[in-house]
């Protein structure tokens, strides 16, 4: 049996409490070494088999997944943050289909949620944007045309933006060339929860002079739109005490208003 298990978004104590029992329990553990907190193995049982798959490719993986199930043993496949964002899971998913091998997938805290935290920050607030949009830049990966930043962009929703930290020139070109303003404000979190955690917040206009500024060229989150500001936004209507839900009636305008 394989477990794709989310590591969380660097922090060990914000993996979840499924994920820790599974590594407890793992035969073998492969980890993304790069990028996963390694105190997240210190529980690891005795005789545990660790991998780091930041020096395999996905047949040397494979290789050790079959191995051990044919032994009997359990792996758990520890992806940071959650796998399924930018977690190269489904092509591991498949191989494993093939081979006839289980696997189940234990969702983890993406860095999306800890970049948010670092900036105390509501992605969708009412009346400023109520989407948010995950993307990345094209690398060596390339994009659909039709997923470019600049397509994106012309929403003007939130945006987070991964695996563009070392490209912010380019990044900063395509969000102005796709309809933001140059004011829009924008935040750069380098390892978002890690002990050296770092923060910057900027506008758009100013993102790739504040990466350069504070030396941030990977390992990053960036973060654009309006609601980066935490201002302009309007009352939720889930505590409106006007607005009347499946559990609370609403009191009258009127009858508000005379209070």
């Amino acid at each position: 049996m394989v477990y794709f298990v989310g590591a969380g978004a660097g922090a060990a104590d914000l993996i979840t409490v499924r994920g820790a029992r599974l590594l407890k329990e793992a035969d073998q553990i492969i980890y993304a070494g790069s990028l996963v907190n390694p105190e997240l193995l210190r529980d690891r049982k005795p005789g545990c088999a660790v991998w780091d798959s930041a020096v395999m490719t996905l047949e040397e993986v494979m290789e050790q997944v079959i191995l051990m199930e044919r032994r009997g043993g359990m792996t758990v496949r520890l992806h940071t943050g959650d796998p399924s964002i930018y977690g190269a899971v489904r092509e591991q998913m498949d191989r494993m289909e093939e081979s006839g091998i289980p696997f189940e997938v234990c969702p983890g805290v993406s860095s999306l949620s800890g970049a948010a935290a670092a900036l105390n920050l509501e992605y969708t607030l009412p009346g400023v944007s109520q989407s948010l949009i995950i993307a990345r830049m094209a690398g060596r990966t390339p994009v659909p045309e039709r997923e470019s930043i600049a397509s994106l962009a012309a929403h003007r929703a939130s945006m987070a933006i991964f695996l563009s930290a070392g490209m912010t020139d380019r990044l900063q070109a395509e969000l102005l060339k796709g309809g933001y303003e140059a004011d829009t404000p924008a935040a750069i979190v380098y390892r978002a929860t890690w002990p050296d955690e770092k923060k910057a917040v900027c506008t758009i206009g100013t993102l790739d002079e504040t990466a350069r500024r504070e030396g941030i060229y990977k390992t990053a989150l960036i973060v654009v739109g309006d609601a980066v500001a935490h201002s302009g936004y309007e009352r939720s209507k889930l505590y409106d005490p006007l607005f009347t839900t499946g559990f609370r009636a609403g009191r009258d305008k009127d009858e508000d208003s005379s209070d």
